[in-house]
């Protein structure tokens, strides 16, 4: 059976798309689902995402690091004249000394003319936010200067540049982060805003704006949800549900007060229990999620799983066809259904693996499923 699994990807996020020209001597090249992210601007220099601490900390020997606490894991923090880049540097790591995040806010900002790379990158990046900031950088200039977020990032990891508009364009921070870190890392969060907007009244700077997000959560619970993902998804290379499972369990014990956190808390607990082996106590995590959310295609699916695995065909069935019920388009769920009718129904297991190839076909990431439906489809009605 299959779980239907998102990316983790910002929201935002655009497919880029690529036009190639017709070459005679060249296949066309498949267009990139990501969106601009080169740059010339080289940051990551004393670390990178994903390092343990201890070889992190074994780099930075002989420089200045100020460590403080940051939720159930550890910020350092150096100094602008003492980084290899010239920001202030914050590495972020998780209670596992797994660097997961990092922040770079530039005293005297970053003037983008001499990284052309980076500004036709910019320039291609639709901005995600557009808002003023009181900047201590700039005291020549208006009391409130525009500022843009540009958001792109890799497969695994997300990027975000703070700029501040003019000619020429200035850097005021970037971040790096893995993925399910990226709501935590954003340079456009009220603490980390504060690091940059000026406030000292005695250098004629004036009160920050007071803007910047904030956690309706709480951070400890996002923060342990956050640390799931990364376990779930494999963000630094390697799946770990046991570890997934620990933090899931840690962030509902934490609590959320929105119900479509809680519920999809509840929901990766039980599919890091199922990929462990843990049958029982994954199908009561998933039938949490759905008191929460009844009317949830994916928990009905990952439910439905579980179910076949246990043996209870009858029980899967019918949370497949709920499923299918909520979202006729619902391709896993649809292949699902099919496969749980197999031993019980071999009609309506041909009639669903049909109208699932229906359904994708022509979807290219489909095809290694739809090649294993048509083998069944043939392989029953032989029988």
């Amino acid at each position: 059976m299959n779980n239907a699994v998102c990316t983790n990807r910002p929201i935002g996020f655009l497919c880029g798309v690529i036009v190639a020209g017709m070459l005679s001597a060249c296949a066309m090249e498949e267009p990139s689902k990501l969106p601009p992210n080169a740059s010339d601007l080289i940051l990551l220099k004393s670390a990178k995402l994903c390092d343990q601490k201890p070889a992190v900390l074994s780099r930075l020997a002989g420089v200045p690091v100020k460590r403080e606490v940051w939720g159930t894991g550890e910020e350092l923090r150096i100094p602008a004249d003492r980084s290899a880049t010239g920001a202030n540097e914050s590495f972020f790591f998780d209670q596992d000394d797994q660097l997961v995040g990092q922040l770079f806010i530039f005293p005297s900002a970053v003037d983008l003319k001499p990284y052309p790379v980076l500004r036709e990158t910019l320039g291609k990046l639709k901005p995600s936010l557009e808002f003023y900031l009181n900047i201590a950088q700039t005291s020549a200039r208006e009391s409130l200067d525009p500022s843009t977020l540009y958001e792109t990032g890799d497969a695994t990891s997300t990027v975000r540049y703070l700029v501040l508009n003019g000619d020429p364009p200035m850097l005021l921070a970037a971040s790096f982060s893995i993925d399910p870190y990226a709501k935590l890392m954003s340079p456009y969060r009220a603490e980390f805003l504060s690091r940059i907007e000026r406030g000292d009244k005695a250098k004629g700077g004036s009160k920050p704006s007071g803007k910047g997000s904030t956690d309706r959560e709480a951070f400890a619970a996002l923060q342990q949800f956050s640390r799931g993902e990364a376990a779930h998804f494999g963000s630094c290379g390697v799946k770990d549900d046991a570890r997934a499972a620990d933090a899931y369990g840690k962030a509902i014990a934490v609590g959320f007060s929105d119900k479509a956190w809680l519920a999809e808390a509840h929901h990766k607990l039980g599919l890091a229990l199922e990929r462990s082996g843990k049958l029982e106590p994954a199908k009561a995590a998933i039938q949490k999620a759905l008191t929460i959310r009844p009317n949830t295609a994916e928990y009905l699916n990952s439910l439905g799983t579980v179910y076949a695995r246990l043996g209870d065909h009858a029980q899967a069935v019918a949370a497949f066809e709920r499923a299918v019920t909520l979202r006729p388009n619902y391709v896993v769920a649809r292949f699902n259904l099919a496969e749980a009718y197999e031993p019980v129904n071999v009609r309506r297991a041909i009639a669903e693996y049909e109208t699932y190839l229906a359904l994708v076909e022509g979807v290219e990431e489909e095809q290694s499923r739809a090649a294993r439906a048509q083998e069944r489809v043939q392989a029953l009605k032989k029988h």
